[in-house]
């Protein structure tokens, strides 16, 4: 079995678990005892992999930079997600889970959203399937995400904002669980990252290692190989990193490298780089590092990018960590904002706050002569156009 994985309990090394109060104990049991032989099914997967062609429009471009190359000195390749259908990497994991509820016998569906995008893909997979549809939403990431919050609408769902705490992710999340406890019987929440209660950082790592699945023939059409030298991601909770990593977790000789947001700077209180001053701590049902006080109360994360700022991260990254299988770099949001201009007058390609923390992070990296670099660019920059706005 791999050590990079769960084990039965859904530990990753010290990371992960179960913590959930009694009332929330059955919504977990069910999933835990249900997914993996539902996702198993041949009907099951036939139906997702179509859907992951004719719908998301997969597979994304594995795109050789020329640009990016040239200045590093190493083959660095973007992996698209931004042209998947919704503009991100979360429509994988939305796809997938939307056709467990189903089977599960669910009608509704509930969802939490920083960016924004895993509410666009939630309500995109709701609409496609007939279920109801209710996002929360940090306050504050509804006014700096407006867009994203009119395609969710348009599609159908109810948008409720988080008034509490930050008004950002963390607050959504929680709003998210107070609602699913009672309607345990006809709901299912789809969360959008590699965190939470076991099974979910199994589960949404397993419905984006499609990503990593494309990387390994993708790069054996190109170069005469399955794996790259380096792979780079962006993370908050970790899904998109979690994806790119995941078919490369047990081959040491790929490097795993995460960018996190810094904020305002590691020595301010305006900062999201758990990786980097976060401790072990239980944040919305799982053991992972968390970012708190001596008290152990969270501290509120501050990221100029709305899907960073989370005071956690997923329970395989922090083991990742932990066990120095991973590194990581801490990007600051004036960083972020300079390699994204970067790319998009030197590519032509407009990437979300997010990826720009991946891309910004190669300023911090040694490379070999002729190193192939993967790095996964998870979102197109639409939704980010006001903050660009303000720094042209």
């Amino acid at each position: 079995m791999s050590q990079y994985k769960t084990n039965e309990e859904g530990f990753y090394g010290d990371f992960g678990g179960a913590f959930v109060p009694e009332m929330l104990y059955p919504n977990v049991k069910e999933l835990r005892n249900n997914w993996q032989e539902l996702v198993e099914e041949p009907a099951f997967q036939k139906e997702f992999q179509k859907l992951l062609r004719d719908y998301v429009g997969r597979p994304t471009p594995l795109y050789y930079s020329k640009n990016l190359s040239a200045r590093y000195g190493a083959k660095i390749l973007l992996k698209r997600e931004d042209l998947n259908h919704t503009g991100a990497h979360k429509i994988n994991n939305t796809i997938g889970q939307i056709l467990l509820a189903k089977r599960l016998g669910k009608k509704r569906i509930i969802a939490e959203t920083g960016a924004g995008q895993q509410g666009v893909a939630t309500a995109t997979v709701c609409a496609l399937m007939g279920m109801e549809c209710v996002v929360h939403m940090g306050e504050l990431d509804i006014a700096r995400q407006a867009p994203n919050v009119a395609r969710m609408k348009m599609m159908g769902a109810k948008v409720l904002p988080a008034k509490s705490g930050s008004r950002t992710l963390k607050d959504a999340t929680n709003e998210a669980i107070r609602d699913w406890i009672p309607n345990r019987k006809d709901t299912h929440y789809i969360i959008g990252s590699v965190v939470g209660p076991h099974p979910y950082p199994s589960m949404v790592a397993y419905f984006q290692a499609v990503i990593s699945e494309e990387i390994k023939w993708q790069l054996q059409r190109d170069f005469g190989r399955e794996h790259p030298d380096t792979v780079l991601a962006c993370v908050g909770g970790g899904s998109n990193a979690a994806g790119a990593f995941y078919h490369f977790l047990d081959d040491e000789k790929v490097r795993l490298v995460m960018a996190e947001a810094a904020g305002k700077g590691l020595d301010t209180d305006e900062t999201a780089a758990t990786g980097h001053l976060g401790r072990a701590g239980v944040l919305h049902g799982s053991l992972s590092l968390v970012m708190q006080d001596e008290q152990g109360q969270i501290i509120e994360p501050w990221s100029i990018s709305a899907g960073l700022d989370y005071p956690g991260i997923g329970p395989m990254h922090a083991h990742l960590l932990k066990s120095g299988r991973a590194t990581s770099y801490a990007v600051t949001d004036n960083e972020a904002i300079e390699a994204a201009l970067d790319l998009a007058k030197t590519e032509g390609i407009i990437p979300a706050l997010e990826s720009a923390h991946a891309l910004a992070a190669l300023n911090q990296m040694a490379f070999r002569k002729d190193e192939l670099l993967v790095l996964n660019l998870s979102g197109r920059g639409d939704k980010d156009m006001e903050a660009y706005m303000r720094f042209l």
